[in-house]
């Protein structure tokens, strides 16, 4: 696989936590937000702990707040609905500026936001110190199934060819005196995504054959070591044993005030 694609995400560098093997980094995220996830609401302390935490790991992998916040921009859906919420929320109403508010949506506009929140930092930071290909291989030594993750390999690969398709079919139509402006375009799009469609069907079908006659038998060689020592899991986990540290910390906190 090409390793020169799709790295919008990627920021190369030689940190502590570029060089951690991609599948110790998966497991350190994927046991991050579940922590987050069972974080109570009202423990507001606790959110302030894992954000504290993603900006330490950030600032050890040297990724700018700016590169970090220009990538969050996925969020906005979650955004716009939990900031609905509060409007269209039952229950208990309070008065902020001249209109009453839910508080229970209030609470549910915080959880949402919160936990989107900090999720999509992790994933960030994760893609941003983690090559998309590394990554794939990462999940393959986690024995995720091998056929989705080469299909995810090859989607990898040849996005920016078929975006490259796409980009010579428009080029080839403007300089015909062709440009989509308004609905009557439609069928004329439709069937150039329909051609597009069979050139890269047909494709993939000579990239599959071609394959086949050099040896394929449902497998690609890995020619990276990702291996993972013990003190790279360690280091791994300590985002996620902090972040467990810091609930439970809260939990006896809360227990004992309550």
């Amino acid at each position: 696989m090409g390793a020169g694609h799709h790295h919008q995400l990627y920021r190369p560098g030689d940190t502590l936590v570029h060089r951690l093997p991609p599948q110790c980094k998966l497991v350190a995220v994927a046991a991050f937000a579940l922590v987050v996830v069972a974080t109570p609401r009202e423990w507001l302390w606790a959110f302030g702990l894992y954000a504290l935490l993603l900006g330490v790991v950030a600032l050890t992998a040297r990724v700018p707040p700016g590169f970090v916040l220009r990538r969050m921009v996925i969020e906005v859906p979650f955004v716009v609905f939990a900031v609905a919420l509060p409007f269209i929320g039952l229950g208990e109403r309070v008065p902020f500026l001249g209109i009453t508010l839910s508080v229970e949506g209030l609470w549910a506009a915080w959880n949402i936001l919160a936990k989107a929140t900090l999720g999509v930092v992790a994933s960030v930071l994760l893609a941003a110190t983690t090559e998309p290909r590394l990554m794939l291989l990462g999940a393959q030594r986690l024995r995720l199934p091998p056929l989705l993750v080469q299909i995810a390999m090859f989607m990898l690969r040849y996005m920016d060819v078929i975006v490259d398709e796409m980009r010579r079919m428009r080029v080839a139509r403007e300089s015909r005196g062709f440009v989509a402006r308004d609905i009557r375009h439609i069928p004329a799009v439709a069937k150039s995504a329909g051609a597009l469609f069979i050139r890269s069907y047909e494709r993939g079908e000579r990239v599959h054959l071609a394959m086949l006659s050099r040896g394929y038998t449902g497998s690609m060689p890995v020619i990276h070591d990702l291996s993972a020592s013990s003190r790279q899991w360690l280091t791994a986990g300590m985002l996620p044993g902090a972040a467990l540290v810091a609930l439970l910390g809260t939990t006896l906190v809360n227990g004992g005030l309550g």
